[in-house]
């Protein structure tokens, strides 16, 4: 059987995975299932199962990761992946603070991706010296996934939608601060 070592929300865990169908290591378990069982991780969700919604999203090296799509063998060994059991120990991130303090959620189901997708974002915008808090157009196209179509994006059926868009708003002032 064939161990995958990751850093997960910055502690060093390995578990075996299952090679599906072919029996080869080419073929493996979906890297939402593998951290939800083996590694207990409750936040990334599955939605959909196709890539389409984003209750799986985790960040992979900082990349935003659709897991219910991803395969484990896929996961470069020792990578660091995060999910929203990590983000903090008080649930004191701006963003979960923003997503709680704004009521940006109802049934609260999609919020799990949708607070790791947007962190990814935020992030990815750092890395790359963009230090302006985005207007709402610009969170309202990062969440449709029509500032770039290479990016997904997320669905939210309650309809707390100016609520989700004003809490990454009010977050992304805090986190650029």
């Amino acid at each position: 059987m064939a161990v995958r070592r990751i850093k997960l929300n910055g502690k060093e865990v390995r578990a075996d995975y299952q090679s599906v169908v072919s029996g080869t290591a080419e073929s493996s378990e979906q890297l939402l299932h593998w951290l939800r069982e083996q590694h207990g991780q409750i936040g990334p969700k599955f939605g959909c199962g196709i890539s389409q919604c984003g209750a799986c999203t985790v960040l992979v090296d900082g990349a935003i990761t659709r897991s219910c799509v991803t395969q484990v063998h896929t996961v470069v060994e020792r990578a660091e992946v995060r999910t929203l059991d990590g983000l903090s120990k008080k649930n004191d991130h701006p963003l979960q603070k923003a997503f709680v303090e704004l009521q940006a959620g109802q049934c609260g189901f999609c919020l799990n991706g949708m607070v790791m997708g947007v962190l990814g974002w935020l992030e990815e915008r750092m890395r790359n010296r963009n230090r302006t808090v985005p207007t709402q157009a610009e969170i309202k196209d990062f969440l449709s996934g029509g500032a770039d179509r290479s990016k997904p994006n997320y669905l939210c059926r309650c309809g707390t939608h100016y609520r989700i868009v004003a809490a990454v708003e009010k977050a992304a002032k805090e986190m650029l601060r």
